[in-house]
Formats: structure tokens, C-alpha cells, sequence
């Protein structure tokens, strides 16, 4: 299964890479496991930091706002109590809550073969020898990038994320850069195209190969 290669300048190379089948020709009866993957990534990343007051929390309210019996009014205890205006807040966030989704390894690696295969169905998917910069200028990536027709939402897959990479990278709004061994399902079910250097493809073949 051969994809478009190109050189580390763009150009097209004379030598073709070669897809590894047991990677990019995942069968794909249904997309219930990508959803899963693509969910368990959100939820993994969502802070807890929404936090509510409650009856205990909330300032004031030590004295009791009538007396008990003989104003023909509802008996209360306090004003901060949650049916008050102003209360405490009951059933709310505390803070402490856990979003995180756990998915095994035999299904996350499932799942990413799966959006490869999606990716290199679709023509998304090119190869090039090697993703560098000289100077590290965020002008040679954009012209690297649009050489290799590369366009609107652009994930770039590295064996090494260096300094260099990274600065050459960082500044373009629309290109996200990343190591082969976090490569994940969210970026690549949103990315438009995928460049991946050849060092990175043996990475990925390496390690997605098997369910261990």
C-alpha cells in the first residue's frame, strides 16, 4: 500500500513508503470505539475546578430569621438555607469530581488504527523523509507545508520533537506538531491533513502492530 512521499525540501521523492496493511487496513464494523477513544480524550483533559457554596459555606445567616412560632410564617432555621435567596447551592460541583475515562490499551491502539485507516481512505495522509528546519523559521514551515499541499487544520507526526520543530511550528495557528508515541485519536479524526515523517511511520507500525 503505497502514499505520496516527499523529500525534507517537498518535492516529490523518486521512492514511494510503503503502508504497513496491519496498520492502515483496520476493519471497521462500526465507529462506537473511536467515539469511546475520542471521548475518553475530552473527558481526560476536563478540569474540576467549578465549585459551589453550600449552606455551610455561605456567609451569614447564624441568627434565625423569626422566631418559631406565632408570625404565621414558615418556620426557618436560616437565611442560607438552599430554598433561600441567596443560600447555599445543594447537589452542586464540589471541586473533587473525576472526569477521566479509562480505555485499555487493546482498544486504544484498535481505535488509532482505525482513525489511520480513516485518514489514509480519505487521502489525507502523506509521507515526507524528515520534518526539520535550519533556522527554526516559522516562514520555511508554512512554505513546506504549502508545497506539500497541505491544508486547513494540519497534524504533523515526529519521531523527536525538538526545540527546533517546536519553534518552527508554534506560531502557525493551524499546524500541531507531535510525537509519534502520543499520537491520539481526537487529533487525528480533526486534522485535514497528516504528515508523517518515515522514521515516525516505523515508530507507529513498532507500536501499534499488536494489542500488548
Amino acid at each position: 500500500m503505497a502514499v505520496a512521499t516527499y523529500t525534507k525540501s517537498g518535492t516529490k521523492s523518486s521512492t514511494v513508503a510503503v503502508l504497513p496493511k496491519s496498520i492502515f487496513s483496520e476493519k471497521i464494523d462500526s465507529y462506537d470505539l473511536l467515539k469511546l477513544a475520542y471521548d475518553a480524550y475530552l473527558s481526560n483533559g476536563r478540569g474540576n475546578s467549578a465549585k459551589v457554596l453550600t449552606r455551610g459555606n455561605v456567609r451569614g445567616g447564624g441568627k434565625k430569621p423569626w422566631k418559631q412560632k406565632g408570625t404565621g410564617r414558615a418556620r426557618h432555621g436560616s437565611i442560607r438555607s438552599p430554598i433561600w435567596r441567596g443560600g447555599g447551592i445543594t447537589f452542586g460541583p464540589t471541586g473533587e469530581e473525576n472526569y477521566t475515562k479509562k480505555l485499555s490499551k487493546k482498544a486504544n491502539k484498535k481505535a488509532l488504527r482505525q482513525a489511520l485507516t480513516i485518514a489514509n481512505t480519505e487521502g489525507k495522509l502523506s509521507v515526507i523523509e524528515a520534518f526539520e528546519s535550519k533556522d527554526g523559521k516559522t516562514s520555511e514551515t508554512a512554505k513546506l507545508l504549502t508545497k506539500i499541499g497541505a491544508q486547513r487544520r494540519i497534524l504533523v507526526v515526529v519521531e523527536d520533537k525538538t526545540e527546533v520543530v517546536d519553534r518552527c511550528s508554534r506560531n502557525l495557528p493551524n499546524v500541531k506538531v507531535t510525537q509519534a508515541l502520543y499520537l491520539n485519536v481526537y487529533d487525528l479524526i480533526n486534522a485535514d491533513s497528516l504528515i508523517v515523517t518515515k522514521k515516525s511511520l516505523e515508530i507507529i507500525e513498532e507500536w501499534l502492530r499488536s494489542d500488548k
